[in-house]
């Protein structure tokens, strides 16, 4: 435990070293995105916003749709929005980082530096979009008056765990790809599956117990309910559902970590 504890502060220090090294590569990799576009960043705005305003839409006016107990008419859609946004930074980072070694291969052989950056990067980038989408998400919320009030806080520990969980995950299979390039198409067609698997354009109480049983041994059912808790409920998640997700997070970090280490060292060779 000591051992691992200061293998991360290894890490904070590294981190915050290269600091300006990563906030340069998070700017240049939005600029990039947006390089040569008319509207520019302006369409960082305008893609989530579409996004939010076609489930509202599409779910609470054209389809009706309605939440068992809830009264307010845009329940349904914001309960996907809540699933949807999140999960939707959940998959961009497992399959950023499952490449990230890949598509920083001339970077690796040509310069010296730690490559615990590279998925430092990646997260960063990922939390700037976030926070773009959350930002519209919640301006919908106080306009349409849902806002979840003092429970949204617990969006930082949900969203903690959920890092954690998609980075691990990342990073291992980045590495299982350097030397199996199958793992970019393979990590496809699971995230899908991983998708329909976790309760987010659907709830729980509609699925049967068989059902309902194999969906709350997934990971990624209790940290999504409890998203949809805050923006839906406006209630604090309930903490014990999270110590599954935890428990496998921290697994998944160690696994992610050993396999680096016996691994790490040829990776350069393969790229």
């Amino acid at each position: 435990m000591i051992k691992m504890m200061n293998s991360i502060l290894d890490r904070a220090r590294v981190i915050k070293a290269y600091r300006g090294f990563i906030i340069g590569s998070v700017k240049r990799e939005f600029d990039a995105k947006y390089r040569n576009s008319l509207l520019g960043s302006v369409w960082s705005i305008i893609t989530p916003l579409s996004t939010i305003v076609i489930y509202v839409v599409i779910f609470t006016n054209l389809m009706k749709a309605r939440l068992v107990g809830v009264d307010n008419s845009f329940a349904y859609g914001i309960y996907i929005c809540a699933g949807v946004l999140t999960w939707g930074m959940f998959s961009e980072v497992i399959t950023r980082c499952q490449n990230v070694f890949l598509a920083n291969a001339n970077m690796l052989k040509k310069l010296s530096f730690p490559r615990v950056c590279l998925p430092v990067i990646v997260v960063s980038s990922s939390l700037v979009n976030l926070g773009i989408v959350l930002c519209l998400f919640l301006v919908f919320l106080v306009l349409s008056g849902s806002w979840p009030g003092w429970p949204l806080l617990g969006l930082f520990p949900l969203l903690f765990i959920q890092l954690l969980m998609s980075v691990s995950l990342g990073v291992a299979l980045g590495v299982v790809n350097v030397f199996f390039r199958d793992v970019t198409q393979l990590t496809g067609v699971l995230l899908q599956f991983w998708f329909w698997f976790t309760p987010i354009v659907y709830p729980l109480t509609i699925l049967p117990d068989f059902v309902r049983d194999l969906v709350l041994l997934n990971p990624m059912t209790p940290l999504v309910n409890g998203y949809q808790t805050i923006f839906v409920y406006g209630e604090w998640p309930v903490w014990s559902e999270l110590n599954v997700p935890i428990a496998f997070s921290l697994i998944l970090s160690i696994f992610c970590v050993k396999l680096y280490q016996a691994h790490g060292g040829e990776m350069v060779d393969e790229l």
